[in-house]
């Protein structure tokens, strides 16, 4: 059963219907490499030695990066989840007319 009406089974087969870029949108896509490296940082914070934390004068750097770069990377998927990118089929003419077959 479809859940289509008319006037959106017309623009399907006109190819004009417009749709989300969804996992293509190059936000999602940097946001899923900056939140893994994020996670990576946070378990690489947690089981961090003592001597490593002399490095950085106690500061647990590893720790707080990985906190700030999942933080950012939240971000940046709400931010795409809330703003996405339409992407039509047919790029529209400024003329209004219809593309030429080449």
């Amino acid at each position: 059963m479809s859940h289509t009406t008319d006037g959106d089974a017309a623009r399907q087969g006109q190819g004009d219907v417009p749709h989300k870029a969804g996992a293509f949108d190059i936000r999602v896509f940097i946001a899923s490499l900056i939140g893994i490296y994020g996670v990576v940082l946070v378990i690489a914070g947690l089981v961090q030695s003592d001597r490593q934390l002399v490095k950085t004068d106690g500061v647990n750097m590893n720790l707080f990066a990985g906190i700030g770069m999942i933080i950012f990377s939240a971000a940046f998927l709400i931010w795409a989840r809330l703003r996405p990118v339409v992407v039509r089929a047919v790029p529209p003419d400024p003329d209004g007319r219809p593309p030429s077959a080449h």
